[in-house]
Formats: structure tokens, C-alpha cells, sequence
């Protein structure tokens, strides 16, 4: 039997490590605290808060906030890499950057450990149901003989290319959704200030051609000033620096990203940090002296 191995139980790992049980496979998850484990050793799997557990494992997946973390998980003083041995796989589910991937990939090649990059893309629903999108960079044995697991995971499981593609593919995808997030929160206060309706302005946006996914899961909770649903800004605002780093890097001018980002910039520096990006809204709410909220909540 297959032994997986699962470190990070947060929002979004939690969930996908219960989908992978569904694979039949022994499972041993990792944590911090222990308070954690109790919905996994009720269906049979292994708790622990030592790393070193793992060392049997046949694969291992990563769901950890940032790439410093994954980099010393992996390969810290205390690193996972000084209790695993030649064979095993590594599939790191974060989202990191690809200049990190580069470095863990380099580090566990030269002691015989595979490696995939498999960044995964959708919120924490997606996850419960496991219909995530994720995206693969690695050698295609490697994807192949990881593949079955995954697909206990999402419903869309692609290959991308070497070793650092799956990062690339995601971070694309976050870098427009963040573009289209900020435009949002830039056009919504100007159709209020102009004294439009602005739940008929949204009912307009989703129907027509400025629908995004960004509109259809944003302008709803905005209207209901909700606006905790999505992943915090102040942890999403890697993705920024990753795209401005892939610029400065390869001389890509990206001036509408660079215009996002400045719009994401003031919202972090506004305090809006723990809310989702629907919050950019209030950035240009307090320049205008506007509210976009539903009037139906106002009756």
C-alpha cells in the first residue's frame, strides 16, 4: 500500500488531505499542534507534529502559506530533506515563487528526491469538493505516477512542462484575477458617485461582457459589505511581488499590472489587509465619499 504524507492542515490543506484518503492510500499528516487531527485519526490516518515521521512515506505533499516556509520545511536545520532518502516525491501544492521552486527542485534533485510543483487554484469550497484546478512542473514520470492521487483533489489536473511551469501557470492566472479584482474596486465608487443603481449595475456587470469570475464572486459581497471570504490580501500580496520580480527579471513591461498593484498597495497600507480583495473597493469609496451597497439592505 501507498503511503502518503501531508504537511499543513490550514484552510485549504485540511480539506485536501481528506480527499486524498479517498485514494485508498495510508496517510500520515503533519502539523504543528495536534488539535488538528482528530477528523483524520477517526478514518484511520496518523497524526503527528514530527516531521521526522515521514521518513516512509512514498509521497509527500506540501500545503504550507509561502515559500520561505516550504524552503525550510524542506530544508531548514531541522528540514525534512535530512530524513528522507532517494525515491521518495515531494509535490508542493503552495503557491510560491518560481525563483523559490528553482532552489527547492535543485536541492532535493541532488539527493535523489523527485519533485513536482503543483500549485492548485480555487477557494476552500473547491477544496471540500475537491475539484481544484492544479497546475504540474516536473518530469512527466513524476506527474504520471503523482497523477492518481490528484485526481482525488481536483477535477482538472494539467501537466505544464519542467520543473517550475506549475508555479509560472498560476501565478498567471492569480496576476489577472488580482487585475480584475482592482478594477472593481476602482470602477464600482464611479457608477455610484454618478448616481447609479448598484445592485443594478451588477446585475448588469454579470450578465454582460465585463463579467469575470473576479465580478461574479466579488460584486456580491460587496454590495453586502462582506468582504471575508476570499484569501486575505496581506497573504495574496505575494503574487504582486512575484510578477513584479518575472518584469524586472526578463525586461516585461506589465503597466496595467503595475496600475493593479498600486491600487492593492494603498489597500494593504489602508489597513485592509484581512479582508479579501473585494476590499479594494474601499480605496476608492474613501476618495469618492460614496458606499457601493445594495439599496434593497438600505429599505
Amino acid at each position: 500500500m501507498t503511503t502518503l504524507g501531508f504537511v499543513g492542515l490550514g484552510q485549504m490543506g485540511r480539506p485536501i488531505a481528506l480527499n486524498l484518503m479517498k485514494s485508498g492510500a495510508q496517510l500520515i499528516v503533519i502539523n504543528r499542534s495536534d488539535k488538528s487531527f482528530g477528523a483524520f485519526r477517526e478514518r484511520g490516518a496518523t497524526g503527528s507534529t514530527d516531521i521526522a515521521d515521514l521518513a516512509n512515506a512514498d509521497i509527500i505533499f506540501l500545503c504550507l502559506p509561502n515559500g520561505n516556509v516550504v524552503r525550510d520545511i524542506l530544508l531548514g536545520e531541522a528540514g525534512l530533506v535530512r530524513h528522507l532518502r532517494p525515491g521518495q516525491t515531494v509535490v508542493d501544492l503552495s503557491t510560491i515563487t518560481h525563483s523559490m521552486t528553482a532552489v527547492v527542485a535543485s536541492a532535493l534533485k541532488t539527493n535523489g528526491i523527485a519533485f513536482l510543483d503543483a500549485p492548485i487554484s480555487g477557494m476552500e469550497a473547491r477544496a471540500v469538493d475537491g475539484t481544484l484546478t492544479v497546475m504540474c512542473g516536473g518530469e512527466r514520470e513524476v506527474f504520471d505516477r503523482v497523477k492518481p492521487f490528484l485526481d482525488h483533489v481536483g477535477n482538472k489536473i494539467l501537466f505544464m512542462g519542467p520543473s517550475g511551469s506549475g508555479q509560472l501557470t498560476k501565478l498567471i492566472n492569480q496576476l489577472l484575477f488580482d487585475v480584475n479584482a482592482a478594477a472593481l474596486g476602482e470602477i464600482l465608487p464611479m457608477a455610484v458617485k454618478l448616481g447609479l443603481d448598484p445592485d443594478l449595475v451588477g446585475e448588469v456587470i454579470n450578465s454582460g461582457t465585463g463579467r469575470s469570475y473576479a465580478s461574479e464572486f466579488f460584486v456580491p459581497r460587496i454590495l453586502r459589505r462582506h468582504f471575508s471570504d476570499g484569501y486575505p490580501m496581506a497573504h495574496a500580496y505575494k503574487d504582486l511581488i512575484s510578477g513584479a520580480e518575472l518584469g524586472v527579471n526578463h525586461c516585461i513591461p506589465m503597466p496595467v499590472l503595475a496600475a493593479a498593484t498600486a491600487t492593492y498597495q494603498v489597500a494593504l497600507l489602508k489597513g485592509h489587509g484581512e479582508k479579501d480583495k473585494g476590499a479594494m473597493v474601499e480605496v476608492f469609496e474613501e476618495l469618492l465619499g460614496v458606499q457601493v451597497r445594495s439599496l434593497a439592505s438600505q429599505s
